[in-house]
């Protein structure tokens, strides 16, 4: 299992064919350590990206979940359904399948956000707002996170 942590935002373009230039920071990461191939899925606003090997952590806990729960069988469904493996390309590109581009409403402008153990990528618009929101509730988010020492 890979220790090494994705860090950072950078702002990049996608292609015409839908392909994304991974930061080259990661790409090292993902090439050297997890044969240059990530597992991409819809979150509500983005697309986030595992290593094969989150990715096993996430199949893990995921398959303890009941099924019989309806709000469980929704969130799988929606995580899983979109869940699609995809390989650096030599220039340190993927290619974002056209569902998972329109379901993250990801346009020319994207940011790619590392997140620790995994990659998030969004519209440059929805980041924005995110930002908005994080700073406009960053008060309330920074007390409880002082519960953790931080």
């Amino acid at each position: 299992m890979s220790h090494a942590p994705f860090r950072g935002r950078y702002q990049h373009a996608l292609d015409d064919k839908g392909r994304l230039s991974i930061p080259s920071r990661f790409r090292e990461i993902i090439s050297q350590e997890h044969d240059g191939r990530l597992i991409i899925t819809n979150m509500p606003h983005c697309l986030v990206a595992y290593t094969p090997d989150q990715w096993d952590v996430i199949e893990s806990r995921t398959g303890k979940l009941s099924t019989v729960k309806s709000n469980v069988q929704s969130f799988l469904r929606y995580f899983y359904s979109g869940a699609t493996e995809c390989e650096l390309d030599k220039q340190g590109r993927i290619l974002i399948p056209p569902s998972l581009r329109d379901a993250a409403e990801l346009d020319r402008q994207v940011i790619v956000a590392g997140m620790f153990n995994r990659i998030e990528i969004w519209s440059q618009t929805r980041w924005d707002e995110e930002m908005k929101r994080a700073m406009e509730n960053f008060g309330d988010i920074s007390d409880e996170l002082a519960d953790f020492g931080l």
